[in-house]
């Protein structure tokens, strides 16, 4: 096979950091490698040097044969080398044929925009993903799942030999998912290398043929997919044995109820949904993209309203009407964006954590005490283990679990005992999932109520007491968590439209 790509002895320093120690990496025709590694095990820091956003220090990279190093984004993409980031950048006004070719957009003479070549060759990308979407529609109004499809057909008009996907299916459910691998193994076949970057394990064993491991930036081994047991491919990572065996599920039949949802309903979205959740239980929500999960978990929170139905918290009905009843409720709610809505990004981790509990802090004259602020904070650091330097580190150079920590943080600190985490592990990796499992557990234990929506069936099945399936809309049923479920049978649920269930 050709080799594509050539990575020797690559070295990269930041102020303070050893980024990248003395690096190997290479690529073939037609091939999957796999890169993988916690969060900053210094993956994006390498592939940022292939495709021409940093430049090494050291070190050599070859395209094709040839020395050529790329020294720009628009250097790489001349040499035919894409990426998908796992940040999406796409711009919310425009179209999605706009995003598409953005900057390419074929013209006509005098330099007029070709509305209508520009529609049809986004068409044509779409066609060969499988991509049911109107070109014409705007980015803007498209689930972050659908965004990514977006992001992914963007770089294909690029017409890349080397792609590097970051994160691609971060947003997918199942479907998209398969539909996605299609695209790969097509992409395979005329002769594309893809770099393929992901924290979901078992996607590894499906679409991968190499794995090279990074470790604390340094390069560990590369590995055959198929024949290396996905055990070895984590300790390699993590540097430890991590142990995913499933907890043992509680009883918690005899438990208060916390909170209780009754017919609960929303326009054309939401249809008579009915469940209850205890003190001390994990329930999780399975279903695939747009039966109403996330949609659900909105209106409790309040950030959308509801036309019918009744939200009881610990047996007393309550009338949440914005995200402020909701607090004061005691609910928290961790957004599956958690940069968005859950984050803000360039404040400190102190600032952060005490965002929702700022009246505790502030005296009668407006004043914020900041030895107090400091003090919470750092006592939610060390509970929580959140790995930054200090308090008043900015939240947005954290890794991805160290971010959703500190939004756990900030719920704990304002005391809510029922706890919506909607794709709580979402960009994060191996090492700091098992650690968000642990200290969702730890938080079931204390008796906080504790709702998991998420697309990873695994997931849900490792973590929850009981598993509510959705589909278009409506609850289907509600089974019973651990090994007492088989995957096969949420699925089979989460197609289908049954009776309303009571929870």
């Amino acid at each position: 096979m050709k080799r594509l790509v050539e990575m020797e002895g690559i070295e990269k320093r930041f102020p303070g950091v050893h980024a990248l120690k003395n690096v190997q990496f290479d690529l073939f025709a037609g091939e999957v490698h796999a890169l993988m590694g916690e969060n900053g095990a210094g993956k994006s820091t390498l592939m940022k040097i292939l495709s021409g956003v940093y430049t090494r220090d050291s070190g050599t990279v070859k395209i094709a044969g040839f020395d050529a190093a790329p020294d720009s984004p628009r250097a790489a993409q001349d040499m035919g080398i894409g990426i998908i980031h796992q940040e999406l950048s796409l711009m919310n006004d425009l179209t999605a044929a706009q995003n598409v070719f953005i900057g390419r957009e074929p013209r006509r003479s005098f330099g007029r925009l070709d509305e209508a070549a520009l529609n049809q060759q986004t068409t044509e990308i779409f066609a060969s993903m499988k991509l049911n979407m109107d070109p014409r529609a705007h980015v803007g109004d498209q689930t972050i799942a659908r965004q990514q499809l977006i992001e992914i057909a963007k770089a294909l008009s690029y017409k890349p030999r080397v792609l590097i996907m970051d994160e691609p299916t971060a947003a997918l459910n199942d479907a998209e998912i398969a539909e996605l691998f299609e695209v790969i193994n097509r992409l395979k076949a005329d002769g594309v290398g893809i770099i393929y970057i992901s924290h979901k394990m078992d996607e590894i064993k499906r679409i991968a043929d190499r794995v090279t491991v990074m470790r604390d930036g340094a390069w560990i081994d590369t590995l055959d997919a198929e024949a290396t047991p996905l055990g070895k491919i984590i300790e390699l990572m993590v540097g430890r044995e991590v142990n995913e065996e499933p907890p043992h599920i509680p009883d918690t039949s005899g438990a208060e109820t916390a909170l209780e949802v009754r017919n609960l309903r929303r326009s054309r979205e939401i249809h008579d949904v009915s469940f209850t959740v205890k003190k001390g239980e994990i329930l999780g929500f399975a279903g695939l993209m747009g039966a109403g999960r996330t949609e659900v978990a909105r209106i409790i929170f309040g950030a959308d309203p509801r036309d019918a139905g009744d939200i009881l918290v610990h047996g007393r009905p309550c009338n949440i009407r914005s995200p402020y009843d909701a607090v004061s409720a005691g609910i928290g709610y961790l957004s599956e964006d958690r940069k968005h809505f859950g984050l803000a990004t360039d404040m400190t981790v102190r600032a952060n954590i005490a965002m929702a509990s700022l009246s505790r802090f502030t005296s009668k004259t407006g004043v914020l005490d900041e030895i107090a602020m400091k003090e919470s904070a750092q006592g939610y650091i060390k509970q929580l283990g959140i790995r930054t330097p200090s308090d008043m580190q900015d939240v947005r150079l954290l890794s991805g679990g160290n971010q959703q920590k500190v939004v756990i943080a900030k719920w704990l600190l304002r005391d809510c005992d029922i706890l919506i985490f909607d794709e709580p592990t979402r960009g994060i990796d191996v090492g700091a999932k098992s650690e968000i499992y642990r200290l969702l557990e730890e938080l079931a234990a204390q008796g906080r109520a504790i709702i998991v929506i998420s697309s990873e069936l695994p997931e849900v099945m490792r973590l929850s007491h009981r598993i509510a399936v959705m589909c278009e809309g409506r609850l289907t049923d509600i089974l019973p968590g651990g090994a007492a479920t088989k995957q096969e049978d949420i699925m089979e649920l989460a197609t289908r439209r049954d009776a309303l269930v009571g929870g």
